[in-house]
C-alpha cells in the first residue's frame, strides 16, 4: 500500500482561514512538501508554521522566480520523484499551498506528474479571490452576472475583450503591470468601478479604490476588482488600510 499525497489549501495568509480538516492534516502529518523561492522564505511554510509538528520532515520545493517555465519543470520532475519515493514506503506526504491548491495553485504541478500513480486527495482553500473580495466590502457577482478571472501580464487588447464581455472582474498577478493596467482601465472608464487589494488578510495588507492609489507597481500578491454589471454595488469613499 502506498502512501496518500494531499494537496492543501492554506488560504491566502491569515493562518486562521486555514479550514480545520488542513490545520488537521499538517498538525499529524510526518512529511510535508511547500514551494519555496530561492531566496528568503515559504510563504506557504509561514502561513502553517504554527500546525507544523515536531521532528516533520521538509521537503522544500524552491523554485527559482522566473517568467521561463523550463526551470520550474525541471524542478517539480525532481520534487515529484521525490515525494513519489516517500509515498512508495507507504508515508503520507502533506504539501502545502497558499491559495487553493487547483486555482492558480502549485500543487497542480504534483498531481499532473503523481495522480496516476498514487491516491491524492485534495483539500480546498479559501482562495484570495473571495479574501480580496472581503476585504474590499463589495461583493464579487450575482444573479447571472458572468464573472471573468484575468492574469495581468495579459495584453491589454485580450484584457479590454474579456472585461467588454463580463458583468465582474478580477485582475491577478498585477505586480509590475499596475501602472498599464490602471491606464487600460482609466480609457475604458472603468478605474471608478475598480478596487485594488494586496496582501489580503495579512497584516500588511492595503485596501484602496484603484483610482485613490498612486502607484505604479505592485506585489505579485495583489489584485483588481471591478463590478459592472445591474447591481447598485458601490466602493467605499475610501478605506482605512
Amino acid at each position: 500500500m502506498s502512501g496518500t499525497l494531499y494537496g492543501i489549501g492554506l488560504g491566502p495568509g491569515d493562518p486562521e482561514l486555514m479550514t480545520l480538516k488542513a490545520h488537521r492534516l499538517i498538525s499529524t502529518a510526518n512529511v510535508v512538501a511547500y514551494p519555496a523561492p530561492d531566496s528568503g522564505e515559504s510563504f506557504a511554510r509561514s502561513i502553517a508554521a504554527s500546525a507544523l509538528p515536531s521532528g516533520v520532515r521538509e521537503i522544500p520545493i524552491v523554485v527559482p522566480m522566473r517568467t521561463d517555465r523550463f526551470p520550474a519543470r525541471e524542478i517539480y520532475d525532481g520534487a515529484a520523484k521525490e515525494i513519489a519515493a516517500v509515498l512508495e514506503t507507504g508515508q503520507d506526504v502533506v504539501t502545502l499551498c497558499e491559495g487553493d491548491p487547483f486555482f492558480y495553485g502549485s500543487f497542480m504541478y504534483l498531481f499532473e506528474r503523481l495522480s496516476d500513480r498514487f491516491p491524492i486527495e485534495i483539500v480546498p482553500g479559501v482562495t484570495s479571490l473571495t479574501a480580496c473580495a472581503a476585504q474590499l466590502r463589495r461583493p464579487l457577482t450575482s444573479r447571472n452576472d458572468v464573472m471573468t478571472v484575468i492574469p495581468g501580464p495579459l495584453p491589454d487588447t485580450q484584457i479590454r475583450q474579456k472585461i467588454d464581455q463580463a458583468q465582474a472582474v478580477a485582475i491577478m498577478k498585477v505586480g509590475r503591470h499596475l501602472a498599464r493596467l490602471k491606464a487600460l482601465l482609466a480609457e475604458m472608464g472603468l478605474i471608478d468601478k475598480a478596487g485594488y487589494v494586496e496582501r489580503a488578510s495579512l497584516p500588511e495588507q492595503k485596501v484602496h479604490r484603484l483610482i485613490d492609489l498612486d502607484a505604479e507597481t505592485a506585489p505579485y500578491f495583489s489584485m483588481i476588482l471591478i463590478y459592472k454589471g445591474e447591481e447598485a454595488w458601490t466602493l467605499p469613499p475610501s478605506y482605512s488600510s
